[in-house]
């Protein structure tokens, strides 16, 4: 397969557990090459979809199509192909750094077990701790650690579900930084995360909420689609500013991030005039400037659209 040529293929996927559904009907082609972000909250879908892609799970309808295999029938052939990091890997704590990968190396039938165990040490630079047990790594050098295991046996596609869930900021920009240099060697990379920072350092993007993929293209793309009008809003008191704001029928998408409000105005109206009424109200001012919607105004605006439940 060259690059570009898809990987992975859904078609109609759906699935359910019991009554409850998961996924529904979702279709969706990832290119060989990418790093593709399936992006959303907990229960939106992400993680039984990278289970059905990598063939844990079995469609209830519609069709899965990996590395052009079908996951469950040719789950044989398809395993040493891809590596899959699911949320709670299974290190073993009793194992020391180096033990870990042998065994994962073993495992997946890798020749020069040493070999290859000395460059994932190097790429995920564990080299220094590889005598430690794995009980007594950091949450983020156990994530490295998780990872070099999954790419040991050098896998073309790389399945990865929420793996900086719970890790301190620095870890994660780390990971990422490992992503970027593993992706940079041809793996095609495939993650879920319900963190929209996270996403805009994917090439490609698709946007679940309620089982359902609602949009999919690159961040930059999603964020000129959304529109012109946008505004970040400092003001002395943020909850009065947004009771001022949400009373006016020409702003849109008001929502809160942190000490700031990122709206949309529509129509011929003016910033000034926002301003005025604001101080008006007995509010101060410290910031109103325009700013580029970013990847969760996006996806807030697009899950209101659709209907669907943010969370």
């Amino acid at each position: 397969m060259s690059a570009g040529e898809p990987v992975v293929r859904l078609d109609g996927f759906a699935r359910s557990y019991g009554a409850v559904p998961a996924v529904r009907g979702i279709d969706l082609t990832i290119a060989r090459g990418e790093m593709f972000g399936l992006i959303g909250p907990d229960g939106s879908g992400k993680s039984t979809t990278l289970r059905a892609v990598v063939g844990l799970l079995k469609a209830g309808q519609g069709q899965v199509r990996t590395l052009d295999l079908d996951p469950i029938k040719d789950r044989d052939r398809l395993v040493r192909r891809v590596g899959f990091l699911a949320q709670r890997f299974s290190l073993y704590g009793d194992l020391t750094v180096d033990e870990n990968l042998a065994f994962f190396a073993e495992l997946h039938g890798v020749e020069d077990v040493k070999a290859r165990r000395d460059a994932m040490l190097e790429l995920v630079r564990l080299a220094p701790f590889r005598r430690r047990l794995a009980d007594r790594l950091s949450g983020g050098m156990k994530q490295k650690l998780a990872l070099a295991c999954t790419l040991v046996h050098t896998p073309e596609l790389v399945l990865l579900d929420e793996p900086t869930t719970g890790v301190d900021p620095v870890s994660r920009r780390d990971f990422w930084g490992l992503l970027a240099q593993v992706r940079r060697q041809g793996t095609t990379i495939v993650l879920s995360t319900p963190y929209l920072d996270e996403a805009e350092r994917c090439t490609k993007v698709a946007l679940f909420a309620d089982g359902r993929v609602l949009a999919v293209d690159t961040p930059d793309a999603l964020r000129d689609a959304a529109g012109q009008g946008w505004h970040e809003l400092l003001a002395s008191d943020r909850r009065r500013a947004h009771d001022v704001l949400a009373a006016r029928p020409d702003v849109r998408d008001l929502e809160t991030f942190g000490a700031r409000l990122h709206f949309r105005i529509e129509g011929t109206v003016g910033a000034g005039a926002i301003r005025a009424e604001l101080e008006r109200a007995g509010l101060g001012v410290v910031t109103l400037e325009p700013v580029r919607p970013s990847l969760e105004d996006v996806f807030l605006r697009t899950v209101r659209e659709a209907g669907a439940p943010a969370a």
